[in-house]
């Protein structure tokens, strides 16, 4: 008989979890050796957000099961118990990636198999509680991370205010480059014109020149012609 779908959802978001500290650990590692966790801190991003949204399909589907009264109320309680934890999980997994809580130092093994120190169903967590979490229940939890969550998305909406500001600014500065464009444009017309007019110029100018030299020429042939006459006469 294969397993219970919903079962195989909440093992497949537990590794998801497995995956994330392990991804956690791997970036303070590269912290500390100087390297640069850039990339590991995108992947991180999206994995934490997919854990996140696996956790509310999980609670959505067994609140519908529950309902529907197709599992016992017994195994509904179990599950809900499975989901709280995991749902604790994450939050911590949060905290740890902003730094909220201090990454313990397990071997390669340990971060297999477990030890000690794992958490329930044997899967490790890889991170010490900090002062400030320690010993809260999971409601408390939860209110603390809402607390971040509401003071990252005030830091959010002043950075999407900045944002559409520049936006603004820019199409400000787009739509005066444009003018700027149209003016050139006009004064480029303008000179082309100026140039035109001013070739056609220099060319009359020239005929008239060369008309002027041909009458003077044709003037100085004749005054000497009627000396020649008057010298004959004479």
């Amino acid at each position: 008989m294969s397993q219970d779908l919903w079962l195989q959802n909440y093992d497949a978001a537990c590794r998801l979890a497995q995956e994330i500290a392990e991804n956690i650990h791997e970036r303070n590692r590269q912290q500390r050796t100087g390297g640069n966790p850039a990339k590991l801190n995108m992947t991180l991003r999206a994995s934490l957000q997919k854990l996140k949204q696996n956790i509310a399909q999980l609670r959505e589907t067994l609140n519908q099961t529950s309902a529907q009264r197709r599992i016992m109320q017994a195994e509904a309680n179990r599950r809900q118990t499975l989901v709280d934890d995991l749902a604790t999980r994450e939050m911590r997994l949060n905290a740890s990636f902003k730094g909220d809580l201090l990454e313990a130092e397990p071997s390669r093994s340990s971060l297999m198999t477990g030890g000690s120190g794992s958490g329930p169903a044997g899967n490790p967590w890889l991170v010490n509680e900090s002062e400030e979490t320690r010993g809260l229940s999971f409601g408390e939890i939860k209110h603390h991370q809402q607390q971040i969550i509401e003071a990252q998305d005030a830091g959010l909406d002043a950075l999407a205010a900045v944002i559409s500001r520049q936006k603004q600014m820019g199409q400000e500065i787009g739509n005066e480059l444009e003018e700027q464009n149209e003016i050139i444009d006009d004064l480029a017309q303008l000179v082309d014109k100026t140039d035109s007019r001013i070739k056609n110029e220099t060319h009359r100018v020239k005929l008239l020149d060369t008309k002027s030299a041909s009458c003077g020429m044709q003037l100085v042939i004749v005054l000497l012609l009627i000396a020649i006459i008057v010298v004959a006469v004479w």
